[in-house]
């Protein structure tokens, strides 16, 4: 019997850092499944439809909820994001790993429907840190700024709904803890415990 993949839910404040600890994921683990969420919102500069988002209308994205198209979906700052439930499935089914690197509207979404995924929520070390990060980063107007660093605390009071709180002060070493994560939880007796009754069977045999 060929266990199922991991869902690994990575999600955390706007300037956290998750996607940059999932980019490095990615790097160190190339046959990690990643699901390209849509979104309604416009591309920022560099972007590309299909590889950083897949950008949709409301119009659009309304249609494949209606139709049960997302995983999970969410309104956040005026725009919908969602992740395309198919991908996803498949590549669990074939034994793959995924990652998904969410908000937290929708980790809660997903955790109701698929308890046995991963949750780890990503963290700064400081809210001073997640204000600097979130400037330097300077893809997004001063009200949009103001609008994430007001909503910062009462999204960290969601980390008692995650498996994991994993401090991201260097990106490197919390990436590393995130791997460590998923070993151990590769291990969990709920899902190999398919071994012992391949062992069983093998000594009925005998």
């Amino acid at each position: 019997m060929k266990p199922k993949g991991l869902l690994l839910v990575l999600s955390g404040p706007s300037g956290a850092g998750k996607g940059t600890i999932c980019q490095m994921l990615r790097n160190k683990l190339p046959d990690i499944g990643y699901s390209v969420s849509v979104t309604t919102r416009a591309p920022r500069e560099g972007e590309v439809d299909g590889v950083n988002y897949f950008f949709k209308t409301v119009e659009e994205v309304k249609t494949m909820i209606a139709a049960g198209g997302l995983l999970e979906y969410a309104e956040v700052y005026g725009n919908y994001y969602g992740t395309p439930r198919d991908y996803v499935m498949e590549l669990l089914e074939q034994g793959k790993d995924v990652i998904l690197e969410i908000d937290i509207q929708g980790a809660l979404q997903i955790k109701k429907r698929f308890p046995d995924g991963v949750f780890v929520f990503i963290v700064p070390p400081s809210l001073d840190e997640l204000s600097s990060r979130i400037y330097k980063r300077g893809t997004d107007s001063e009200e949009v700024i103001k609008k994430r660093l007001a909503s910062a605390t009462g999204e960290l009071a969601y980390a008692s709904e995650y498996d994991y709180i994993i401090v991201n002060d260097i990106a490197e070493k919390a990436t590393e803890k995130v791997l460590t994560v998923m070993e151990a939880e590769r291990y969990r007796a709920a899902r190999t415990y398919f071994i012992i009754d391949e062992i069983c069977h093998c000594r009925k045999e005998d």
